[in-house]
């Protein structure tokens, strides 16, 4: 897990999270408000709700980001971290404290440093790769797609 995470807040400009993940190398930034998590900004969020449908650089990501985050506890097993990340289809997790606040980031990179069963980092790998239908980040962004 990273303990050290860069966050955002929802009133970040998508221009300002873009530049964030450009100069820290990332691809996933949480929006917070104090310690709790209220978002998650992905690169391919700007790419789909935001470049594709011409939405201003000075957009709030509160308007493009995911609001429905899967997160997992601090306490919770690595596995069942694992399998959760697979059926979400998710690679990076949130990690919360038993209060509810973001604690640090949990990602496939991470499992496989720590896990030496490659089954079932291999598994959830399967999960999160396998095409799931339209992407949901479209079908919120284009009217036409049900």
């Amino acid at each position: 897990m990273t303990i050290e995470v860069q966050t955002i807040s929802p009133a970040t400009t998508v221009r300002d999270a873009a530049r964030v993940m450009a100069d820290q190398d990332i691809g996933a930034l949480p929006v917070v408000e104090g310690k709790r998590i209220v978002g998650m900004l992905t690169d391919r969020d700007i790419a789909v709700r935001a470049a594709a449908v011409a939405l201003g650089s000075d957009t709030p990501v509160s308007e493009i980001m995911t609001r429905d985050v899967q997160c997992c506890q601090s306490v919770e097993e690595l596995d069942h971290a694992l399998d959760e990340m697979g059926e979400q289809k998710v690679r990076r997790m949130p990690v919360l404290s038993k209060e509810g606040e973001m604690v640090g980031m949990l990602s496939l990179a991470d499992i496989v440093c720590i896990d030496d069963d490659f089954r079932s980092i291999g598994r959830a790998l399967r999960d999160i790769c396998t095409p799931h239908g339209v992407h949901s980040q479209a079908a919120r962004t284009r009217p036409d797609i049900d």
